[in-house]
């Protein structure tokens, strides 16, 4: 196992009670995933759970004029595969990977058991599952609401969130892709926000240089969606800030 890749790296799977981690680590399986990664398919039927810690995955809808639209993405503080535990049918959503990195993968029926144990797991999950349908809900409003820039703003707030550095590894075409907007447009406000020196932008990558201030123009879906998820699991300190420790395990 790489020592700086651990479970508990991953915020649901350390927000459980020792016996029940316990319970789910033997069959946890570290993988790598890389961008563009199919996880699962729409209309079929989940046989895994994904744990991300390094990676991210983007939930996408298909249109019936064959173009993807993403309803949500999961990093380490979340879980990929909620319909294992929701019923266990097919959903109209595919699962891919929007930054490479770590996630442990996990059979659906090792959770399901937990799940049905009617303890900690399952409360916690499905908690989970609201704060996730908040994001969905929320990002929703905000593409028809608020501005490109204050819609990059919560875009990358969120996935610094996410990060262990406040490097991004992103094109503008994949971020326009994400929000569902025209490259041009993203251009033109990460140009907006590289000139006030809050982000600085090179070929591939988007470097945080001033997150207060990317704060102080982010929209309030931002906020909402984080306080949701801060109530079940509460945010981990800046990666950045504790670059020096790693997360302790069970």
């Amino acid at each position: 196992m790489l020592t700086h890749c651990i479970p508990t790296h991953n915020r649901l799977l350390d927000a459980l009670s020792t016996i029940e981690f316990d319970r789910l680590l033997p069959n946890l399986e570290l993988i790598r995933l890389n961008v563009s990664d199919s996880i699962y398919e729409s209309g079929i039927k989940q046989e895994f759970v994904y744990f991300p810690t390094t990676a991210v995955i983007t939930l996408l809808y298909m249109m019936e004029d064959g173009e993807l639209a993403e309803v949500a993405a999961i990093g380490n503080e979340g879980i990929v595969g909620i319909s294992v535990f929701m019923g266990g049918h097919p959903t109209q959503n595919c699962a891919v990977v929007q930054r490479a990195g770590y996630a442990y993968r996990l059979r659906g029926r090792f959770l399901k058991a937990e799940f049905d144990r009617a303890g900690m797991v399952l409360r916690l999950l499905l908690r989970y599952t609201q704060a996730l349908i908040t994001q969905m809900s929320q990002t929703a409003i905000c593409h028809q609401h608020h501005s490109v820039e204050q819609q990059l703003c919560r875009w990358l707030l969120q996935n610094v969130d996410r990060s262990t550095s406040f490097s991004l590894p992103m094109t503008q075409q994949m971020i326009a892709n994400s929000l569902g907007l025209r490259r041009e447009r993203i251009t033109q406000a990460a140009s907006q926000l590289q000139q006030h020196h809050m982000i600085k932008y090179s070929r591939g990558h988007i470097d945080i240089s001033d997150r207060a201030g990317l704060e102080k123009k982010v929209c309030e879906c931002y906020w909402v969606i984080r306080q949701e998820f801060d109530q079940i699991i509460p945010q981990a300190p800046s990666a950045v800030e504790n670059s020096t420790s790693d997360a302790t395990s069970k």
